[in-house]
């Protein structure tokens, strides 16, 4: 079986949780004999040479719309549906932030979509969505897909929701790499030491967890480099910081386990996440896990983790505090390996592709 990831055109220059993804499920997919080529939607693609299409991020639509036009090869999408619309709203600053107030969370991805082609940081992949739109685009691609993954119940249940889906779709949740993020139980761990592994930007909210944070006996250390468009939100970042409060830029997975190995808790206080795949490897090596309360964590979660509320510092502080003076949690990190690792993504993924193309 032959397999093509297509992924948005960014997906090495602006990295982000997908990036991860793509490749690990790819890996792994590629260890139990199908072969799988990752392309970017802005690559010429013969489309004939494979089995299958398969796309991620169901949010940008014009970059799927394209292909689909174009071949008749059956395809699948993992949707990896999120909702920045709450932070879009209250609390993006600008002119986009005062005209986003009034605007659905359709609306304000259709602008955001049009405003990257426009400044020439993306590329606008099918003229149809000028004039489809957000909302009818995604309904056209989910109509039509032979299958949907989705990360969480809770996020199929978003797209029925949103777009009155009813196309079949498996959940699948997100990994991690088990052998890499392997944790030694005979190392002590630093109950002062705080770590935020994450791209640094206004969805992140690293400003409000450095005001929680700020001049407290915790050690705070953020891991991660600015996106690109966040240049100013990341001099703010820099400038409130207190002496306890320190930066690290992006470092290789493999050199992020013994900042792991020896902290305490890890916090992705978030606007919306998913499930936060440094909560995940954090959590697998032993961590305390601070997360937000918005998006699909409490699916992951359930109640091993210290929830909290993003817009208040006061929120921010009281879980780490909480989590910082909390015994260890064993049983999540037994969650975490008997449930979310890329491998056991892998397999029902592959499943689910045998399924598709011998229904038999």
């Amino acid at each position: 079986m032959r397999v093509v990831f297509i992924t948005r055109a960014t997906l090495y220059s602006v990295k982000g949780g997908d990036t991860l993804q793509v490749r690990e499920t790819a890996r792994h997919l590629e260890e139990l004999g199908i072969r799988v080529d990752i392309r970017l939607t802005n690559e010429k693609i013969t489309y004939e040479q494979y089995d299958l299409l398969h796309f991620f991020n169901i949010i940008r639509p014009a970059d799927i719309l394209f292909h689909i036009r174009q071949s008749a090869t059956p395809f699948v999408v993992s949707t990896l549906l999120v909702d920045y619309s709450g932070y879009d709203r209250l609390y993006r600053k600008g002119i986009a932030g005062l005209i986003f107030k009034w605007l659905s969370s359709d609306a304000i991805e259709y602008l955001k979509t049009m405003a990257r082609y426009l400044l020439g940081k993306d590329e606008l992949m099918s003229k149809a969505y000028l004039w489809k739109g957000q909302q009818r685009s995604v309904r056209e691609i989910l109509g039509r897909a032979s299958l949907l993954f989705s990360n969480s119940v809770m996020e199929y249940k978003k797209l029925v929701e949103q777009y009155q889906c009813s196309t079949g779709c498996v959940p699948v949740p997100n990994g991690l790499d088990a052998t890499l993020f392997a944790f030694d139980e005979g190392l002590e761990k630093d109950n002062q030491l705080v770590l935020c592994v994450a791209r640094i930007e206004g969805i992140k909210n690293q400003v409000n967890l450095i005001r929680a944070l700020n001049n407290t006996s915790y050690q705070l250390l953020i891991i991660g480099s600015p996106a690109p468009n966040q240049a100013a939100y990341y001099r703010e970042c820099r400038k409130i910081a207190a002496s306890n409060v320190h930066f690290i830029g992006h470092i290789p997975q493999r050199e992020l386990v013994q900042y792991y190995q020896k902290a305490k808790v890890h916090i992705l206080p978030s606007w919306f996440e998913t499930c936060g795949l440094s909560s995940l490897e954090a959590g697998a090596m032993g961590c305390n896990i601070v997360i937000t309360d918005k998006g699909y964590t409490r699916e992951y979660y359930e109640d091993h983790a210290f929830y909290c509320d993003p817009g208040s510092p006061d929120s921010i502080f009281r879980a780490v505090d909480h989590a910082a003076n909390t015994g260890s949690r064993p049983a999540l990190r037994k969650k975490i390996l008997t449930n979310y690792t890329w491998d056991l993504a892998a397999a029902c993924i592959a499943r689910s592709y045998h399924q598709i193309l011998d229904p038999l």
